[in-house]
């Protein structure tokens, strides 16, 4: 053979021949000890965090609990036939969730896996940046490259069962030795940062995902019906009652301008009659928990995940009633919310001017309401679930018109950008929503068969940095108010507060006061003047206003509240 074609077959020659020979187990182990030493970067980061003063001995002793406990669990389920393609699939899962929780501060538990199974096409390819491919490159690829180039010995069953035994025995007897060393500050620890867990990877999504998948009571196949009841009750004048929900999305209170921020990032609101509720809480901190919440008649105090999603909604309520119930959808679906009403998410082909590489800019809500404004027949509720400040792309979010705030963060990968830079790109966005919820008052102003208000609140908030922490999804135990405070705003034409008796400077009155999701059910109910034995008026924010023989209650204290659910 020539020698230029004698080199490369060579080389190839030498990336087939194995590196070491192992048993499954020493494998197996050596598999785990590389997963405290370098995919654990996260969990030690807030390990050393919460113990400063942690010994390099306990430090150690940590390591060993952690490795010694993946093994034990692991190597149950390794023989020689399934242990390099078992072990490949824990690499390749290790790397992903250890780049997120490094990278974002993401807790893996099982709210984040039912993020993660209802995300949609385009929500995840916003995350497969250039950064995350590089990682994949260093913390999967490389690895698996060399798993695949040991060679596993060939043992007789019997010889390889008590191998196998002896192997766990010996575990078993280094993770007692290794409890007794570290017991006491393990134990506070674990006790008092509970959340520790998430970090734990890959058991970390191993765990969650068994959990989500092991349902062992299954839904209902149709919803259990809730406000069957529910019957409008007489108000002033003759023309329908109309109100728009806007549900925004990823829109935390901190960076809104009529909360006090220091940038005027809701310059056109500012300039409306309308409220501003400035201590709104979230049910949940994702899209999954938050948005199914919201339309539910319990709250976070109460949240019960198996009743929310096996029962109806809010928008089945209002149809009950007899109400028009229309769900526009900018997002990734409504989570079942719309499920039993009339449902359309928005079109591409409709608005080409909003609309690029798939997504649709939220101007293409405003587009399609003013297209159906004149169509509208009797009490309507019409929801507009909005793209909003979806990340990592905030810059994607907004149109040229609003790039008010430089530099901006032009990427997905947030860290390669500035903290500075991305709350720009962040802000920026909110500008747009500013923008766009102005529209839509003004299109339901300046109409005049419907007697209109407008409800804007946001699903949950986002972390731009602080504390080390991207975008949202924390256990809600642990989450930074950042992601648990969120803008809400009321707007109403003087028709609709003649119609409903609504007296709006007792609704200002209450700006201050605590709200949260909770508030939402029985408001839009109590407001568009319905009535049913599952309504709870002192979680109708606006019940306390509403009859003009009633006096408007004094301005609430820092002190006072809602009575409130969550």
């Amino acid at each position: 053979m020539p020698e230029r074609l004698r080199r490369p077959v060579s080389w190839l020659a030498s990336l087939s021949r194995p590196l070491l020979t192992l048993s499954p187990e020493r494998l197996t182990l050596l598999v785990c000890l590389v997963f405290t030493l370098f995919y654990q970067q996260a969990f030690w980061q807030q390990v050393i965090a919460a113990e400063p003063a942690l010994t390099v001995w306990q430090l150690l002793a940590y390591g060993l609990v952690l490795t010694v406990l993946q093994f034990i669990v692991f190597v149950l389920f390794i023989t020689r036939h399934t242990a390099k393609p078992l072990l490949s699939v824990l690499f390749l899962l290790a790397a992903m969730v250890s780049y997120f929780t490094g990278h974002y501060g993401t807790y893996v538990d099982t709210h984040m896996i039912d993020n993660v199974l209802q995300t949609d096409t385009k929500e995840a390819t916003e995350l497969l940046t250039p950064g995350f491919a590089g990682y994949l490159l260093i913390y999967a690829l490389l690895p698996l490259t060399l798993l695949w180039r040991v060679r596993l010995v060939d043992t007789f069953w019997p010889r390889a069962l008590g191998r196998r035994l002896a192997y766990l025995a010996t575990g078993l007897a280094v993770l007692t030795v290794a409890l007794l060393l570290s017991y006491q500050s393990l134990l506070s620890l674990m006790r008092n940062h509970t959340e520790l867990r998430y970090l734990i990877t890959p058991g970390n999504a191993l765990i969650s995902t068994g959990r989500v998948l092991a349902t062992s009571d299954p839904l209902p196949e149709q919803r259990l019906p809730i406000g069957e009841d529910a019957t409008r009750l007489p108000r002033a004048g003759d023309r329908p009652l109309l109100m728009v929900l806007v549900v925004g999305e990823t829109v935390r209170a901190a960076n809104w301008g009529l909360n006090g921020y220091a940038r005027q990032t809701t310059p056109r609101l500012a300039t409306r009659d309308m409220i501003n509720f400035t201590e709104v809480r979230t049910c949940g901190t994702s899209t999954a928990v938050s948005l199914p919440c919201m339309f539910a008649p319990i709250g976070k105090d109460d949240y019960d995940e198996r009743y929310i999603k096996s029962h109806e909604s809010l928008l089945d309520v209002l149809d009950h009633a007899g109400v028009t119930v229309l769900w526009l959808d900018n997002q990734a679906g409504c989570k079942g919310v719309c499920d039993g009403v009339t449902h359309e998410t928005i079109s591409t082909d409709r608005h080409p001017h909003q609309c690029r590489d798939g997504r649709c800019l939220d101007e293409a809500l405003d587009e399609e309401l003013r297209d159906r404004l004149d169509s509208l027949e009797g009490d309507t509720v019409i929801v507009l679930h909005q793209l909003g400040n979806h990340g990592p792309s905030y810059y994607q979010r907004y149109p040229e018109a609003f790039h008010r705030f430089t530099p901006t963060c032009d990427s997905a990968d947030l860290s390669g950008c500035s903290q500075q830079a991305i709350i720009n790109s962040y802000d920026n966005a909110i500008l747009y929503t500013d923008s766009v919820l102005d529209r839509l008052i003004g299109a339901l102003a300046g109409q005049s068969h419907h007697a209109a208000s407008l409800l804007y609140v946001s699903d949950h908030g986002e972390s731009l940095g602080e504390h080390g922490l991207y975008l949202h999804g924390l256990p809600y135990a642990i989450a930074p108010r950042e992601q648990t405070h969120v803008p809400m705003v009321w707007w109403s034409s003087p028709v609709f507060d003649e119609a409903v008796g609504l007296d709006k400077g007792c609704l200002a009155g209450t700006r201050d006061a605590p709200l949260s999701h909770a508030n939402l059910f029985h408001t839009v109910l109590g407001a568009m003047k319905i009535d049913s034995r599952i309504m709870k008026p002192q979680q109708d924010m606006t019940d306390i206003c509403r009859g003009l023989h009633r006096p408007a209650p004094p301005r609430p204290s820092s002190t006072s509240s809602i009575d409130s659910w969550s």
